[in-house]
């Protein structure tokens, strides 16, 4: 008697496992497109770019090999290391992990645990249930477990996506870092050609106010008139004016590289000059199709579009049944004596299946936009690849042209200095007028501010081409580096 129950379990045990082994072979497909790198037109070449035989590119130096001022690689590190944003771009990448991490969950069977103590008449586990009137006493332990088989790859699907976001974040951090970089060079060259224009600005007023004390001489002695001595005052005066102002400015680009260093407002020391400043002869920009590979803000855009097209898939395996396994064991009996018993054990197996019949146009809406999410993503992918190739020729062209224009604005202040030490000579022998001496010192003293702003704007179109190229740290080991004095 007892023989033919246990025969009828083996075929049913058997029943499941097949069922089990059926859909966990059939879950190895995935629903939705699988992600490739969209094809962009690449040029041969960027546009400015000179022609030269290498393919080495400008971006594969680190910083500390392109910037040799000890002071400015200092304030990098620093800036590397206590910046707000790059520290809050640092949380986004942990947060996106942290989601990267929840999705890998689904993967796994789910556990759990209940338990419960109750007494009650005519009702259990909050329940309405039949006692016969009488009040009981109820106990219950049990361990759970569920699972969801992934069928159509749903789940698969969406650790693809929060893998991509990840990495889409990873690069977004590197962005900011590299941004970072740009930021403090550019700013630390700028407070430099602040502090020649200051020299500037005081060295013209002395130059000024010694013209005025030669006429106020002249004047005293009776050979010129008032006039010639106001006109001295006023270029005096002019001149003087400049001199708050630019301090004022350096002021305040102090204090704000020291919000990019994450400190208080405060001095900024630096050992050179603009002039001291040293820049790379060479600047290669290397091979257009490298830039794809290097740009973290390109290589963003296509982790994102890559998240994008993965949950397409997603929204195509909602149209489809999900599979769900649950188990149950446990404990339960109205005496707490019984538990040790064999009556008392609760054990529960199944399988659900459950699918969509009618949303009303809520999944079919949902994989539409699914769809439009990612044209979105590949058009911005699309349109990142061409500002790139836009900004680095724009770069190119910018660091030649300028190279050229310091030449010749030298000249020009070179020639300037000559004509106003000419003029002097000559008004002192009484051989030129006074207009003279102000014309050529009205001269001089805003072409050498013209070159300053020259030779900045050199610095800062380099700093912006290295950039531009994507250069900052080594690709290997995500694009970060242990740079000297700082913990990037």
């Amino acid at each position: 008697m007892n023989s033919g129950p246990r025969l009828l379990k083996r075929p049913r045990g058997r029943t499941v496992f097949s069922g089990l082994m059926t859909a966990l072979i059939v879950s190895a497909c995935s629903v939705g497109p699988n992600f490739e790198r969209p094809s962009v037109e690449v040029p041969s070449s960027f546009r400015g770019s000179p022609p030269v035989g290498s393919t080495n590119s400008l971006a594969e130096l680190t910083w500390w090999e392109i910037f040799k001022d000890p002071t400015l690689r200092g304030l990098i590190g620093t800036a590397l290391t206590n910046n707000y944003d790059l520290r809050i771009a640092v949380t986004r990448v942990e947060q996106a992990q942290a989601v990267l991490a929840q999705n890998r969950a689904l993967f796994l069977p789910q556990l759990g645990y209940q338990g419960s103590v109750g007494r009650g008449k005519n009702a259990t586990g909050g329940n309405l249930f039949f006692t016969g009137g009488m009040a009981v006493d109820t106990f219950a332990v049990a361990g759970n477990a569920s699972w969801e088989v992934d069928l159509w790859g749903r789940i698969r699907r969406l650790n693809e996506s929060a893998r991509a976001q990840f990495l889409a974040s990873h690069e977004a951090q590197r962005e900011v870092a590299i941004s970072l970089i740009s930021q403090v060079a550019q700013a630390y060259f700028r407070l430099l050609a602040l502090d020649a224009q200051l020299e500037i600005a005081r060295r013209s007023t002395n130059s000024f106010g010694e013209s005025l004390r030669i006429f106020s001489q002249r004047f005293e002695q009776g050979v010129i008139s008032k006039l010639e001595t106001s006109a001295a005052a006023a270029a005096l005066a002019s001149a003087a004016a400049t001199v708050p102002e630019f301090e004022r400015q350096i002021f305040v680009q102090e204090n704000f590289i020291n919000v990019l260093l994450g400190r208080e407002p405060g001095p900024v020391a630096r050992s050179a000059t603009l002039l001291q400043e040293d820049l790379l002869s060479s600047v290669p920009a290397g091979l257009p199709s490298e830039l794809l590979k290097r740009r973290p803000d390109i290589r963003e855009a296509e982790q994102l579009l890559h998240s994008a097209t993965a949950q397409i898939g997603v929204a195509v395996a909602d149209f489809f049944p999900r599979l769900s396994l649950t188990a149950l064991f446990g404990q339960v009996s109205p005496e707490l004596s019984a538990f040790t018993g064999g009556g008392a054990n609760a054990w529960n197996a199944a399988a659900s299946l459950a699918g969509p019949l009618f949303q009303g146009g809520r999944l079919l809406g949902q994989y539409r936009q699914a769809q439009a999410m990612r044209a979105e993503a590949l058009l911005r992918y699309q349109a990142v690849v061409l500002d790139a190739f836009a900004e680095v020729a724009n770069d190119l062209i910018s660091v030649q042209k300028l190279s050229l224009e310091r030449v010749e604005q030298a000249r020009a202040v070179e020639a300037y200095q000559v004509a106003v030490q000419v003029s002097m000579e000559r008004y002192v022998a009484g051989r030129a007028s006074y207009y003279e001496v102000l014309q050529e010192q009205q001269l001089l003293f805003p072409s050498e501010n013209t070159l300053v702003q020259v030779e900045l704007n050199q610095f800062l179109s380099f700093v912006q081409l290295y950039q531009a190229l994507g250069g900052g740290f080594p690709l290997e080991n995500g694009g970060k580096a242990a740079a000297p004095g700082g913990s990037f």
